[in-house]
């Protein structure tokens, strides 16, 4: 009996196998009878598909990533909130634009050059002698004194002062500049902010700033002065993110080397070099600037703190600080792994020189007892 049933499970698993074939074209192309055999007798024969795979790359649904060699470089984007850069004064608006410039400027001889090219001095409190103000007759709209800012740390910032007059200033500073800047850098890190005056207290409203016209001239100057400081932190850091960097850039191929397992193509005192510039980088960011802590010129005046701090804020300031900061951390790490590479080097050179000398001198004490 059960020799029987087999014969009959074996008909109905061939039944479902064609049955399969028929419907699923993935597996089976054709199904079909040999010709010239009887019903009972015919033949099955399968023909399966094959699958090709074709020489012709296919593209990829992936976006390419560009590479940016030592050609020009992509312009970043804005570090406000709101890009000030982009909003045009209208009639009733006048612009505030701010530049730095050099590494330091040597104030009293600026001056003295100055005054001497028919401008006058505005006179701020004592311990605000890290700037200069200076005022002149050409004012870009008449609605507001045209008045400049010049910081100590290098920057200079301009309130509706005309285009010719700001060019001529520029010519000027060029002479008291200690460490100047390229001027191509210099006009692109830049920040430009409109203000209005009129009724209410100065502030920051809108991305523009807000003066107040009921209040003496010397109150003013004194709101000028608490926005352009900031302004003058904003386009140092500007300047110092650029050469982080660069700086950057000129080591980004070292961890691909080491990863790779190839040799750093540095000398010592270019390591060292490296490692000086990084570290007064670092210096000037976090030392020899006003970027971590507010200055002592507004511990007493309340007012003149909060604009200042609005207006770092606005700018992203301490956010830019951060990030500034971790990737200093990083390239302090990859420097000092480098360094210790070389170091590691040099003691295996040493090692070597001492096991051949070693081997010299074991040589001639063999060679005497020979001979």
């Amino acid at each position: 009996h059960a020799q029987s049933r087999c014969p009959n499970q074996l008909a109905k698993t061939i039944v479902y196998v064609l049955y399969a074939a028929q419907h699923f074209n993935t597996c089976v192309q054709s199904l079909s009878a040999v010709p010239g055999q009887p019903t009972s007798t015919r033949h099955w024969s399968f023909s399966i598909q094959r699958r090709f795979y074709s020489t012709v790359p296919v593209k990829s649904v992936m976006k390419p990533v560009t590479v940016l060699g030592s050609g020009k470089k992509i312009p970043k984007g804005p570090r406000t909130k709101q890009p000030s850069r982009t909003n045009q004064p209208t009639p009733k608006e006048d612009k505030c634009i701010a530049y730095a410039t050099a590494d330091q400027y040597h104030l009293p001889t600026l001056c003295h050059d100055l005054i001497a090219h028919g401008f006058y001095e505005v006179d701020l409190p004592r311990d605000a002698s890290n700037a200069l103000v200076i005022c002149t007759d050409n004012a870009q709209k008449p609605s507001d004194n045209a008045t400049m800012f010049f910081f100590r740390e290098g920057s200079v910032v301009f309130w509706n002062v005309e285009e010719k007059t700001m060019k001529k200033v520029m010519r000027l500073l060029e002479r008291h500049e200690i460490h100047p800047y390229e001027v191509a850098l210099v006009h692109w890190e830049n920040e430009e902010i409109n203000y209005t005056i009129g009724e209410g207290n100065s502030k920051l409203q809108r991305g523009n700033f807000l003066l107040n016209s009921e209040i003496d001239p010397d109150e003013a100057v004194l709101d000028k002065f608490a926005f352009s400081n900031a302004l003058s932190l904003s386009v140092k850091l500007a300047i110092w993110e650029v050469a982080l960097d660069d700086f950057v850039e000129s080591i980004q191929s070292i961890p691909e080397m080491l990863k790779s397992g190839n040799k750093i193509k540095l000398s010592r005192a270019e390591v060292m070099q490296k490692i000086g510039e990084l570290f007064s980088l670092r210096h000037c960011i976090n030392l020899s600037s006003d970027l971590l802590i507010t200055p002592d010129f507004y511990w007493d005046r309340e007012n003149l703190e909060m604009l200042y701090d609005k207006t770092c804020q606005f700018l992203n300031i301490n956010r830019r600080v951060k990030v500034v900061n971790e990737k200093l951390q990083h390239c302090t790490e990859l420097t000092d792994l480098m360094r210790n590479h070389l170091s590691e080097k040099h003691s295996l050179r040493l090692e070597w020189m001492i096991v051949i000398l070693i081997t010299i001198e074991v040589l001639f004490e063999v060679g005497r007892m020979i001979f």
